[in-house]
C-alpha cells in the first residue's frame, strides 16, 4: 500500500539547545539547573557525562545542517537556551549567543529547512532557580521579557515559535518523582509550578500576537493517552479520566480552551492545593491561546482503579487516585522501558480533532531509544537500525489514517536528528537518524534510518 501525505507536509526532527549545543570557552553562557546539578551530583548521570559534553552543535552546526539536508529535513525544531542568551536569566544579552543563533537560523534557511524554535526546554537559568524557578511569579515575568527579546532578535525569520516543550515534565520530574532538579516531592508546589508555566506561556503568546509578527506560536505537549484496564468498569474509567486530567488535560485545556479541567480543579480545591492566582491572570490565560499544537508521543498510560495501598509520599500525590496497569498484550522497548503502542499516536490526533476544535497540530516528537547500537554497525561502518525504520513507519501509518479521517496534522518530527545527550541518561540510549561517536570527537555518521527518511521526504510518503 502507498501512504501519501499532503503537499507541504513537514518532515524533520526535533532537538533542544541544552541537549546538543555543548559549552565552549568564551561562549558567554551562564549556568542552568542541569549544569549546576551535574556539578553537585555527577554520579546521577549515566557514565558521568554532563551537559557540557553534548554534541557540540555550537561549533558544528553547519556540518550538522548539511547532514539534515542529506536526511530529508524540510523543517527542524530546536530551542534557544535562556541561560546562553541571557546568562543571568534577566539583564544583559550575550552577544556571542545572538551571533550563534542568528547564524544557525540563517544556515537552516539557506538549506531549505524551516526553523521551529522553542523557548523553554527544561533549562531554567540557575540564577532564577535560586529565586524559586517556576515557583516564583518573578520568574514568570522574567520569562516574558526573555520571550520578547527572542521575538525581537529572531522573529523576522523564525515563523514557528513554541513557548514550552513538555511543561508537565518539570512538574513531574522536579516536584513529584525526583528525576529533574530541584528533585523534591511536593504536590502543592507542583501545582503552583504547572500554573506558572501556563501563565508564562500565555504571556509569551500575548506578546507575540501584539508584535504582529508573521508567524504562529504554540506549545509542545507530551500526550500519553490514558487507557482504562476495563472500559466497562466505571471505577477504572474514572481513574483513567483523572490520570488524563493530571498529565494531559492540565496543559492541553488551558493551551487551547483557555480554561483548566473542572475535575482537576475540583480535586485540587478539596485538597486545598489550588495555586495562588488572580482573576486577571485567569483572563490573560483565557484570551491568549495557541495557534498550533506540537504533540510528542512515545507511549500510552494504562490505568486501573486504586487497589494498591502503597503511597509515594505521606502527602497527597496523583498516584493516590489510580494504579498503573500492565497490559498483558503490550510490546516493549526494553532499553527505555516504554510500551510501544502505535495506535496511541492516532488517538492523540483524533482527540484534538474531536475535543479541541481540530486545531492545526503536528507530531513534534516520536522516537525509539536503543542502547548499544554499535552492535548493528555493518561492514561499511553504518548502523543498520531497521528497528527504527519499522518504528517510525508503523507510527506514520496511523498518522496517515488520522489525516484520511480529517485530522489537521501538518507534519512529523522524529526525536532526534543525531544522537544527543538526554538529561541524567546522557548517551545511554541513542535516538538519532545520525550516529554520534563520542570516542572519535563526536564523529557523525548517517544511519540506515536517515537514508530511508530522505526517501520518505522526497516522495512525501512511502510504500509498505
Amino acid at each position: 500500500m502507498k501512504y501519501e501525505f499532503p503537499a507541504g507536509f513537514w518532515w524533520g526532527s526535533a532537538a533542544s539547545g541544552p541537549q546538543t549545543e555543548g559549552t565552549m570557552a568564551g561562549d558567554g553562557k551562564g549556568d542552568n539547573i542541569w549544569d549546576h546539578w551535574y556539578k553537585q551530583n555527577p554520579e546521577l548521570f549515566f557514565n558521568q557525562v554532563g551537559p557540557e559534553n553534548t554534541s557540540y552543535v555550537y561549533n558544528r552546526y553547519k556540518e550538522d545542517i548539511a547532514l539534515m539536508k542529506k536526511t530529508g529535513h524540510t523543517s527542524f525544531r530546536t530551542s534557544i537556551q535562556w541561560s546562553r542568551l541571557i546568562p543571568d536569566g534577566i539583564g544583559a544579552v550575550n552577544p556571542e549567543a545572538v551571533a550563534f543563533y542568528n547564524s544557525y537560523i540563517d544556515e537552516l534557511l539557506a538549506n531549505g529547512i524551516e526553523p521551529f524554535m522553542n523557548l523553554y526546554h527544561f533549562d531554567m537559568p540557575l540564577s532564577l532557580q535560586q529565586k524559586g524557578g517556576w515557583e516564583s511569579k518573578e520568574v514568570v515575568d522574567a520569562y516574558a521579557d526573555y520571550a520578547r527579546i527572542c521575538f525581537e532578535l529572531f522573529g523576522d525569520r523564525v515563523k514557528k515559535w513554541f513557548t514550552h516543550n513538555e511543561p508537565i515534565v518539570p512538574v513531574e520530574g522536579g516536584y513529584l518523582y525526583q528525576f529533574h532538579y530541584p528533585s523534591v516531592v511536593d504536590m502543592k508546589k507542583a501545582v503552583q509550578v504547572a500554573y506558572h508555566e501556563t501563565l508564562a506561556s500565555a504571556k509569551a503568546i500575548q506578546i507575540y500576537h501584539e508584535m504582529n509578527l508573521d508567524g504562529q506560536i504554540g506549545i509542545i505537549l507530551n500526550l500519553t493517552p490514558s487507557y482504562p484496564r476495563n472500559g466497562n468498569d466505571p471505577e477504572d474509567v474514572k481513574a483513567a479520566r483523572l490520570a488524563d486530567a493530571f498529565f494531559n488535560r492540565s496543559f492541553l485545556d488551558p493551551a487551547i480552551k483557555g480554561t483548566f479541567p473542572e475535575d482537576l480543579v475540583e480535586l485540587l480545591k478539596e485538597l486545598d492545593y489550588l495555586p495562588e492566582y488572580t482573576q486577571e491572570e485567569l483572563e490573560l490565560i483565557k484570551h491568549n491561546t495557541i495557534d498550533i499544537l506540537g504533540i510528542n508521543y512515545y507511549q500510552p498510560r494504562r490505568i486501573m482503579k486504586k487497589e494498591s495501598t502503597t503511597r509515594l509520599s505521606d502527602k497527597p500525590m496523583p498516584d493516590d487516585y489510580f494504579d498503573n496497569y500492565i497490559w498483558p498484550e503490550r510490546k516493549m522497548n526494553p532499553y527505555r522501558g516504554w510500551e510501544i503502542y502505535e495506535k496511541g499516536i492516532y488517538d492523540c490526533l483524533v482527540n484534538v480533532r474531536d475535543n479541541y476544535g481540530n486545531l492545526p497540530c503536528f507530531i513534534s516528537e516520536n522516537g525509539m531509544g536503543v542502547e548499544g547500537e554499535e552492535r548493528y554497525i555493518n561492514a561499511d561502518g553504518r548502523i543498520d537500525d531497521d528497528y527504527r525504520i519499522e518504528f517510525v513507519q508503523d507510527h506514520l501509518k496511523y498518522v496517515h489514517q488520522a489525516l484520511q479521517e480529517g485530522c489537521n496534522v501538518k507534519g512529523y518530527h522524529m526525536w532526534t536528528c543525531m544522537d544527543n545527550w538526554s538529561w541524567t541518561n546522557a548517551y545511554k540510549n541513542r535516538y538519532g537518524f545520525i550516529a554520534v561517536d563520542l570516542d572519535q570527537k563526536g564523529k557523525r555518521t548517517i544511519k540506515k534510518s536517515g537514508y530511508w527518511f530522505k526517501q520518505v521526504s522526497d516522495n512525501n510518503g512511502f510504500d509498505a
